[in-house]
C-alpha cells in the first residue's frame, strides 16, 4: 500500500518499511553475476576508495585529539614557568589534518562518481531492455497484467534499484570499515572506556527492538486506513455526479469521518512511539558519556592517558552508533532493491514470443484470400471460446463479423493477426499458413481502425505517417484528404505540425478517429480490420467518410467487426457468430430472408432505434 507522496509504507521514525523479496540469494546472485559483472573495475574502484575515504577520516579524530593534549601541555607548562605552547608543532598537527581531510574528500568524490556512473549505466541498460522485452511479449502477458504493473516496473522499480544501489554499496563498504575502524582507534586508546561504550548498545538494542515492535502494528495499520481513505476520495470524486443524483454526500461523509478518524488514531499512536527512540537513544547516548567521562577522568587523573585522547575517544563514542544506525537503515534498502531487481528479472525471464516461420514468403505478391480450417481457441486451454470456426474468403471481398458481446469477434482477428495462435485447426493467407510467416512481415499486410483511436504524443504528420515512416509531406496530404480530415488539419494552429497531446482538447473524438484512418490509408495494407471504426463519429461525418472507406476497401480484403447491424449491409459476406461458432452467413439479404439469428439481431436493433 502506498505510503506519503507515493514512496511507499513507511515505517518508525518515517523510514520506508522494507519489501521482502521472495528469494533474496537467487537475484542478488543475478544481479552481482549478470548485469554487475561487466562493472567489475568499477566497483573495485569504488571498493578501494571507499576504504581510503574511510581510513582518512577515522584517524583525524586521533590526529586532533594529539594537537588538544599539545595545548594542554603547553598551558600547564606556561602555568609552570614554562615556554607554553609549542605553535609550531600544532600548526603542524592542522596541515596534516587538513591534508588528510582533502585526500578522505578525493577519495569520496572519486567513489561517489564512480558508483553513480555504475547505477545509470545499469538503469539505462534494464529499460532499453525491458522496453525491447515488452515488444517481444505475447499479448496473453498483458491480459493478466494491469498497465500500471507494467508501468511500474519501468518506473519505481528501476529507479528504487538504481538509487539503492549507488546508496547501498558504498555505505555497507564505508559504514562497516566506520566500524571496524572506529573499535581499532577507540581500544587503542583504553580497552576500559570501549567496554563502557560497547556494554550501552546492548540496552539501546533491546530497547529500540522494543520501540519498534510495537509501533510497526500501528504502522500497518496507519498504512491500511490511508489506503482506504485514499481509496473513498478517489471513488466519491470519481463519482461525485451518481453521490449527489442520490443524495449520499451524508452517507458518504459519515464513511470517511469513520475512516479518517481510525487513520487518526492508529496515526498517533504510530507517531508517538516511533518518536520515543530518538530520546530514547539520546539518553543512553548521554548515559554512555558519562561513564566514558567519568573513567577517562579517573584515567586521567592516574596519568594513564592524556587529555587530547579522553577528546578524540568522545568524538569515536559519538560516531560509533552512526554506522549502526546505518547498517540496520542499509538492509531496508536492500531488502528494497532486491525485491525491484526481482521483479525485473521476472519481467525479463517471462516467455517471448516464438518466430515459426519456415522460410521467406514473399509478402509483395500476396493477394488477401483467407482461410479458416476448423479453428479452436480458448485464452484459457480449459474454456474454450472459438469451437469449430470455418470460413472462406476471397481476395478483395468485403467480410462483415457480426454476433453478440462475447461470440468471438475480436478473438477471431487477433488469432488472424497472430495476436494470439489457435489452439488447433489452421488459418491461411494465399494457402500460406499464418505460423509460416514472421510475425513482423505478417502483420505488415495487415492496417487496422479500432474503435477506441490511439495517437501517440507527436505531430498529425507523425502520426498519420506511423504505419509508413518514408512517405512523403504529399503522400500525407493526399491519404488525410481520402479520409476528410485534411480541411480540419489546416484549421489547426500548425497545420500538420500541429502537436497532439493530453492537452488537445480541441481535437474531438471523431476527429482523432479519422486520422488513424488516414493513418490505414498512407499504409497500403493488403487486408484491412475495421472495428466498428465510425462508432466514435457522428452520422454526418459517417456519411462523409462512407465513400473514403469503400474506396479504401476497393481491391482489399477487408474484415469489418459490426457493432451497429446498419453499416454492413453491402458487406459481399457476413459471418454470423455466437458461442464461438459461425451460425449463420451470407449476404445482408439472404440472411434477412432466413429469419434466422441474424434477422432477430437486425430487427432487435431496428426495434430499439425505432423507439
Amino acid at each position: 500500500m502506498p505510503g506519503p507522496m507515493g514512496k511507499g509504507p513507511m515505517g518508525p521514525g518515517g523510514k520506508p518499511m522494507s519489501e521482502k523479496a521472495k528469494d533474496f540469494k537467487s537475484t542478488t546472485k543475478k544481479l552481482m553475476n549478470g548485469y554487475l559483472a561487466k562493472y567489475r573495475i568499477a566497483l573495485m574502484v569504488v571498493f578501494i576508495f571507499a576504504i581510503g575515504s574511510t581510513f582518512f577520516t577515522i584517524i583525524g579524530p586521533k590526529i586532533l585529539g594529539n594537537a588538544t593534549t599539545e595545548i594542554f601541555n603547553g598551558l600547564v607548562n606556561k602555568l609552570s614557568g614554562g615556554s607554553g605552547i609549542d605553535f609550531g608543532k600544532i600548526g603542524g598537527i592542522a596541515i596534516t589534518l587538513l591534508i588528510l581531510y582533502v585526500i578522505s574528500a578525493v577519495f569520496s568524490f572519486v567513489q561517489g562518481f564512480a558508483m553513480t556512473n555504475v547505477s545509470q549505466k545499469l538503469t539505462y541498460q534494464l529499460r532499453n531492455d525491458i522496453a525491447k522485452k515488452i515488444n517481444q511479449l505475447p499479448m496473453k502477458y498483458f491480459d493478466t497484467k494491469t498497465n500500471g504493473e507494467v508501468l511500474s516496473i519501468i518506473t519505481n522499480d528501476i529507479d528504487t534499484l538504481s538509487m539503492n544501489l549507488n546508496q547501498s554499496i558504498t555505505q555497507i563498504i564505508t559504514s562497516i570499515c566506520t566500524i571496524i575502524g572506529i573499535l581499532i582507534m577507540m581500544f587503542s586508546i583504553s580497552w576500559q572506556m570501549t567496554l563502557i561504550s560497547l556494554i550501552i548498545l546492548p540496552i539501546a538494542g533491546i530497547l529500540v527492538k522494543n520501540i519498534v515492535g510495537r509501533s510497526q502494528k500501528y504502522f500497518e495499520r496507519q498504512q491500511a486506513y490511508l489506503a482506504d481513505v485514499n481509496g473513498q476520495v478517489e471513488e466519491i470524486y470519481g463519482g461525485l455526479n451518481i453521490v449527489k443524483v442520490f443524495n449520499g454526500e451524508e452517507k458518504v461523509t459519515k464513511e470517511f469521518e469513520r475512516a479518517n478518524g481510525e487513520l487518526y488514531h492508529s496515526g498517533w499512536k504510530s507517531q508517538f512511539l516511533s518518536g520515543l527512540m530518538f530520546p530514547v537513544m539520546n539518553f543512553i547516548s548521554n548515559v554512555g558519556y558519562v561513564g566514558v567521562a567519568v573513567a577517562g577522568g579517573y584515567l586521567a587523573i592516574n596519568g594513564t592517558i592524556t587529555v587530547g585522547n579522553i577528546q578524540s575517544f568522545i568524538q569515536y563514542n559519538k560516531q560509533f552508533t552512526q554506522p549502526i544506525n546505518q547498517i540496520a537503515q542499509i538492509s531496508a534498502m536492500l531488502q528494497s532493491m532486491i525485491a525491484a531487481a526481482e521483479r525485473i528479472f521476472e519481467f525479463l525471464e517471462e516467455t517471448e514470443e516464438m518466430d515459426t516461420q519456415k522460410g521467406s514468403i514473399d509478402t509483395s505478391k500476396i493477394k488477401g484470400n483467407v482461410k479458416f480450417e476448423h479453428v479452436k481457441f480458448g485464452y484459457d486451454p480449459e474454456n474454450m471460446i472459438i469451437h469449430d470456426f470455418n470460413a472462406q474468403v476471397q481476395q478483395g471481398q468485403k467480410i462483415a463479423i457480426v454476433g453478440p458481446t462475447g461470440a468471438g469477434k475480436t478473438t477471431m482477428v487477433k488469432l488472424l493477426m497472430r495476436f494470439y495462435d489457435v489452439t488447433d485447426g489452421d488459418i491461411t493467407i494465399d494457402g500460406y499458413n499464418i505460423k509460416d510467416f514472421k510475425r513482423g512481415e505478417l502483420r505488415k499486410m495487415f492496417g487496422m481502425v479500432l474503435q477506441d483511436t490511439w495517437l501517440f504524443g507527436g505531430t498529425v504528420k507523425d502520426n498519420i505517417k506511423y504505419g509508413k515512416e518514408e512517405a512523403s509531406d504529399a503522400q500525407v496530404i493526399e491519404a488525410a484528404k481520402a479520409a476528410h480530415v485534411h480541411h480540419f488539419i489546416k484549421t489547426l494552429p500548425q497545420g500538420y505540425h500541429s502537436v497532439i497531446n493530453e492537452e488537445s482538447s480541441n481535437i474531438s473524438a471523431g476527429q482523432k478517429q479519422l486520422m488513424t484512418i488516414a493513418r490505414v490509408i498512407l499504409a497500403d495494407p493488403k487486408i484491412l480490420i475495421l472495428d466498428e471504426a465510425t462508432s466514435s463519429i457522428d452520422t454526418r461525418t459517417e456519411i462523409q467518410i462512407q465513400d473514403a472507406m469503400d474506396h479504401l476497401m476497393k481491391g482489399r480484403t477487408s474484415f469489418i467487426i459490426a457493432h451497429r447491424l446498419s453499416t454492413i449491409k453491402n458487406a459481399d459476406l457476413i459471418l454470423v457468430m455466437n458461442h464461438g461458432d459461425i451460425v449463420e452467413q451470407g449476404t445482408h439479404d439472404e440472411l434477412l430472408a432466413k429469419g434466422g439469428f441474424y434477422a432477430e439481431l437486425y430487427n432487435s436493433q431496428f426495434e430499439e432505434v425505432e423507439e
